[in-house]
């Protein structure tokens, strides 16, 4: 296949032209100026901008276990929808993956997938946080990284001897930094919305105590030590300090929390729900100013999905959690491309180099070699956020038009997502 005409943005290089793609067994073979060969199929993508595949280091497919919220295939036919060709699966399933059978299992039936599924295991067997799993059989069987997320690490010491495993072994632990003795009501930020709806909350305090301690066991063990869905301020600036002092901290932000804040909670009620919660507009800004800033050099979605009659209970008894693979590069480029707060290119580098080269996953570059794996998108267009792939649809975001819309995903080589425009209604096909 020749991709024509297309605006070609190389995060890796921080490079921007109008050029062609040649792609042939699953790589990218040349680009420039190219002719068509015979039989080659042509891609014209005028109007168009290219770039690597997302890659999203934080899902939850739900999968095993919770197969009514989410399973590999719909989280699958959801990623591609928002352009992400490679995904980072979380452990804390049904069972847990603290074991290679359950862990072998999974990367099995991933395999036959359209995008690429990776699977991370747990730090802790069972997520209880009083014994390491046996890291080095995880990374041998395919772990990606290692991560008890949904539930910190309490034990200081079990936390920095991980670390210290992980960082000898050469993948990054990734934490859930919310400390429950700090917390009476999960999901809604401790503050005068919470008091208005009469819930006490979950006070800003709970995440950064638990970023303070863990930047310094990031510090002295030397592994790669990834701060999960920063919410806090201040907790910007713990990791902005932490990072200056050499330890080895990633940061993600989500989309969720750089944009919107605990006031949403009021309009959508439990689809504004999530863990840590939404917080007040100065975390919202200081979230993008490190963003701006590099302090925090991941976005990742932390899609969480959750059935209609669940996230439909009262607040206080609704999970925590939204979807969000199929809004995130529209919301990223509304948000903070044309703002101006980020180019173009620095947004792909949090979305794809940055996660592919911390995970040690192929992509994140549109060099001559790399995989064909590519978003092809149009950051001008504007469009609503309607239906979704994902088998569920607990999105605050549903309704809301934002700007960046996905034409084409291909993964391989292949077009596994694409959109049609013929129409004055969009029309999707996701290859299953």
């Amino acid at each position: 296949m020749i991709i024509k005409n297309a605006t070609l943005i190389d995060p890796k290089n921080m490079t921007t032209e109008t050029a062609d793609l040649r792609i042939a067994d699953g790589v990218i073979r040349e680009r420039g100026s190219l002719t068509p060969m015979a039989d080659e199929e042509v891609l014209d993508c005028s109007g168009l901008t290219v770039a690597p595949g997302l890659v999203d280091t934080h899902v939850h497919f739900r999968d095993p276990g919770f197969l009514h919220k989410e399973t590999l295939h719909t989280g699958a036919l959801a990623a591609a929808a928002g352009g992400f060709t490679s995904v980072i699966c979380m452990a804390n399933t049904s069972p847990v993956v603290d074991s290679v059978p359950v862990l072998t299992d999974i990367l099995q039936r991933a395999e036959k997938e359209a995008i690429h599924i990776y699977q991370s295991a747990t730090v802790s067997k069972g997520l209880k946080g009083k014994e390491l799993t046996d890291m080095a059989a995880l990374k041998a069987a395919g772990a990606a990284g290692f991560t008890d997320d949904g539930i910190p690490l309490l034990d200081a010491s079990l936390c920095f001897e991980g670390m210290k495993q992980a960082a000898a072994l050469g993948l990054p632990v990734s934490l859930h930094e919310e400390d429950p003795s700090f917390i009476s009501q999960n999901g809604i930020n401790a503050g005068a919305v919470a008091e208005q709806l009469g819930l006490a909350g979950s006070p800003s305090l709970a995440e950064e105590s638990m970023i303070a301690r863990d930047s310094m066991l990031a510090l002295r063990s030397g592994a790669d030590v990834v701060m999960q869905h920063v919410s806090s301020g201040i907790s910007v600036q713990l990791i902005r300090q932490a990072k200056a002092m050499g330890a080895r901290l990633h940061a993600e932000a989500t989309p969720h929390h750089f944009t919107l804040t605990d006031e949403a909670v009021l309009k959508h009620g439990s689809y504004a729900k999530m863990n840590p919660p939404l917080r007040k507009e100065e975390d919202r800004l200081q979230i993008i100013e490190g963003l701006r800033d590099g302090t925090i050099d991941l976005i990742a979605t932390d899609h969480a999905p959750h059935a209609v009659e669940e996230k439909e209970k009262p607040l206080d008894k609704s999970p925590s959690g939204i979807i969000g693979l199929e809004t995130s590069l529209a919301l990223s480029i509304t948000e903070l491309v044309r703002p101006g707060y980020l180019t173009l290119p620095e947004l792909l580098r949090k979305m794809s180099t940055n996660p592919a080269a911390l995970y040690h996953l192929p992509g994140g570059s549109l060099e001559e070699g790399a995989p064909a794996d590519l978003v092809i998108f149009d950051p001008e267009e504007k469009w609503r956020v309607g239906s979704f792939y994902s088998k569920s649809s607990n999105s605050p975001f549903t309704g809301r038009e934002l700007f960046g819309r996905v034409r084409f995903t291909v993964c391989g080589g292949r077009i596994i997502f694409r959109v049609n425009t013929d129409s004055s209604l969009f029309e999707a096909e996701v290859d299953e």
